[in-house]
């Protein structure tokens, strides 16, 4: 590669790389590497793929880290399901696309023919090569600084698009009722305050009303949506992320007023 591009892909990277043969190894598919080899045997280029493994890994760690971190009130199933999202191949080709990563990839004559800076499997391969090599040459927290900036956070507001869509993609009404049920708190109730707009952009609005504990006052989340049950999982999102932050702030609080 050349040191222009090296230098472009760093800084679309956000890291300037100390030992630049990682960053290399990162892009090099096992095709231009057997092809390299069989030219020159003494000059062979190691290829991508233990990279990428290790990549594979520090991704779900970091992503698993970060997910328990935000949503500390989700469970298990919930968490798994939000990190195999975040992990698939289909989201690494988003972050890849936006890097631009298929034009730096080094590739096997037989592999460009075919399309293969294109090619979603390649593309998530070095992608997650890529972050293994940033992992080696800069340590942990950079490579968890490129995580969340450049995967969880992308593909939670993607998520949050198909949730604008109607397509929520994990069930916060059940993750916040599981929430209260564990703090032997009553249901929560959801009351559709509002419909505005033309029958085919409807707007709707639901509040979302927790009892605090036997007569005491409700708190209340309200949040718009193309539908109900769309407005709905936003008011519940909302109110599992202030009454879990709460719990952890001060576990014996309890909440007792309105909120928005």
């Amino acid at each position: 590669m050349k040191a222009g591009e090296i230098t472009a892909l760093e800084s679309a990277l956000g890291h300037r790389f100390r030992r630049r043969e990682l960053l290399e190894q990162a892009l090099t598919h096992a095709s231009y590497a057997h092809e390299a080899e069989s030219r020159a045997p003494s000059m062979g280029a190691p290829d991508n793929e233990q990279l990428e493994f290790l990549g594979d890994a520090v991704l779900g760690f970091l992503t698993t880290q970060e997910l328990y971190r935000r949503f500390p009130g989700f469970h298990e199933g919930e968490l798994s399901k939000m990190r195999a999202h975040m992990v698939s191949a289909q989201q690494l080709v988003h972050v890849a696309n936006d890097l631009d990563l298929g034009r730096y990839l080094r590739l096997g004559r037989g592999e460009e023919k075919s399309g293969g800076r294109h090619k979603a499997a390649l593309l998530a391969d070095a992608l997650e090569a890529v972050l293994a090599a940033m992992y080696l040459d800069a340590g942990l927290a950079k490579a968890e600084e490129f995580v969340v900036q450049r995967v969880v956070l992308p593909a939670l507001a993607r998520l949050e698009r198909e949730t604008g869509a109607g397509l929520p993609p994990t069930d916060h009404k059940s993750a916040l009722q599981e929430f209260l049920q564990a703090q032997g708190r009553p249901h929560p109730r959801y009351v559709l305050v509002e419909e505005t707009g033309p029958d085919h952009r409807k707007v709707f609005t639901v509040e979302v009303r927790i009892q605090s504990g036997g007569r005491g006052a409700a708190t209340a989340f309200q949040a718009e949506g193309p539908s109900k049950k769309t407005a709905e999982q936003r008011a519940a999102r909302l109110a599992l992320e202030h009454l879990a932050a709460a719990a952890q702030a001060s576990p014996t609080r309890r909440a007792g007023t309105s909120s928005r």
